[in-house]
């Protein structure tokens, strides 16, 4: 019978926002490991030497609150994003994007703007007051789902009781994705089929991660299919009851990119009628740009709005040679940032994995301060207020131990919104206690679902 154990919070680094409650492992090490390995095999993920042990479990209001507030958040990053100028190349232009992000817009800029948010996963820490949004992932290309979906699968295995109840609440991502796409599809006039564009090559060479995704809507309603990018002409070079006119686009043009895969075939597909979500504007919503500009402020926020993101968003600036507010103060923003390299982070306006991210802490002054200034020059990166993240306790399993142990992590939370429902919650940590920059792909971290209880 699983239980709920009691943890006070660590007075050091813990924080009330966790609650007091967490899951117990519901089975041993060896018996985890092979679960949870099992079901994230062949999708392209990373070794794990550290697993979870059971669910990151939250008190129901702090669940529902990382909902809420993502979605007030997500509609001011939109509409940041959107004003920055009135149409495509005009933003293109304020944004100062690089030649690789010109491609693979919509010739309809309102349906451009319209599916833009459709997939979104903000990044939050817990700090001292509590949840802080770091940045916003929106892209249909995101991590989250997948992972989420399979080790959820280990957990609903392991904590169904015999009346097949579960003791902790949470959304199913896949399920609030096909209902999604389901809508778009009623809204658009098209018949329920949907186009699941990638390529094995983004994962080691295997398909198993579209085949999870492609089976459970094709069980949920939905005619779906994986297309490479060499077989989507397939989707609208074909009779028009066999035609696929929307489609999740689940690939960036960064990593095509650095696999040499041709985006052509996706161009094409655009114009002849094949709408893939979320859009190619996605791009600006989740440029850290967007981010600096709304914690500086807009004149249409409401003074709600500014407190929302007061309260919830770092302070975070375009980084070039200008003066802003710091509190009540005016700073130069560059020699404020050089000279206050531990408080600061430096990121790149795009970027993936944590690799275009400097911790003014672990930094060098020297390297810093070069960084800075270059960084202010190109007018392209954002400077932020780094934020200690408070940990909460988890059960978790290691490589060579033979049973789950208890250990204090620093989650850094992705709740999933599709169409601007909730569809779960993500979380990454490192088991082994180090700290830095939390990525799966670019620092081998650790994750896990999270559930209220």
């Amino acid at each position: 019978m699983t239980v709920l154990l009691e943890a006070d919070p660590s007075p050091v680094t813990g924080h009330p926002w966790f609650g007091r409650h967490r899951l117990a492992p519901a089975a041993g090490a060896a018996t985890l490991r092979d679960m949870l390995r099992h079901e994230i095999r062949d999708t392209g993920y990373w070794y794990q030497t550290h697993l979870p042990a059971a669910p990151i479990a939250l008190p129901t209001a702090s669940y529902a609150e990382l909902f809420r507030v993502s979605r007030a958040l997500l509609d001011l990053v939109r509409r940041a994003a959107l004003e920055s100028a009135a149409t495509t190349e005009g933003r293109l232009a304020a944004y100062r994007m690089p030649p690789g992000e010109r491609r693979l817009f919509l010739a309809d800029q309102f349906t451009e703007e319209r599916y833009a948010d459709c997939v979104a996963r903000p990044d939050i820490v817990i700090g001292p007051d509590g949840p802080r949004f770091l940045e916003f992932n929106v892209s249909g290309a995101l991590g989250g789902p997948v992972e989420f979906h399979c080790r959820m699968a280990v957990w609903r295995r392991l904590y169904t009781d015999a009346g097949g109840r579960l003791p902790f609440g949470c959304q199913d991502p896949f399920t609030v994705r096909a209902e999604m796409f389901r809508q778009l599809c009623a809204e658009s006039g098209l018949p329920p089929r949907v186009a699941m564009v990638g390529s094995a090559r983004d994962q080691g060479g295997l398909t198993r991660y579209f085949d999870l995704q492609v089976d459970h809507f094709n069980s949920h309603g939905l005619i779906a299919r994986f297309f490479e990018p060499e077989d989507l002409h397939e989707a609208w070079d074909c009779p028009p009851r066999l035609r696929y006119g929307l489609g999740l686009r689940d690939f960036t043009i960064a990593d095509w990119a650095e696999l040499g895969i041709d985006t052509a075939p996706v161009g094409a597909a655009l114009d002849n009628g094949c709408l893939l979500v979320g859009t190619q504007t996605s791009t600006f919503l989740s440029s850290k740009l967007t981010m600096g500009l709304l914690s500086e402020g807009r004149p249409w926020m409401s003074a709600a709005e500014r407190a929302l993101v007061d309260t919830y968003l770092p302070w975070t600036r375009v980084l070039s040679h200008r003066w802003t507010t710091r509190g009540e103060r005016e700073v130069d923003l560059v020699e404020f940032t050089v000279s206050h390299r531990e408080s600061l982070v430096l990121k790149e306006s795009i970027g993936m994995s944590g690799r275009q991210v400097l911790i003014g802490r672990e930094t060098d002054q020297g390297a810093w301060a070069a960084a800075v200034a270059a960084a202010a020059e190109t007018g392209t990166s954002v400077v932020q207020e780094f934020v200690a993240p408070r940990t909460c306790r988890l059960a978790v399993v290691a490589d060579g131990v033979d049973e789950p142990y208890d250990t204090e992590v620093a989650p850094v939370f992705g709740p999933l919104l599709f169409g601007g429902r909730p569809a779960g919650l993500f979380a990454r940590f490192f088991g082994d206690g180090r700290e830095g920059i939390v990525s799966v792909a670019g620092a081998g971290c650790s994750d896990d679902c999270v559930v209220s209880v």
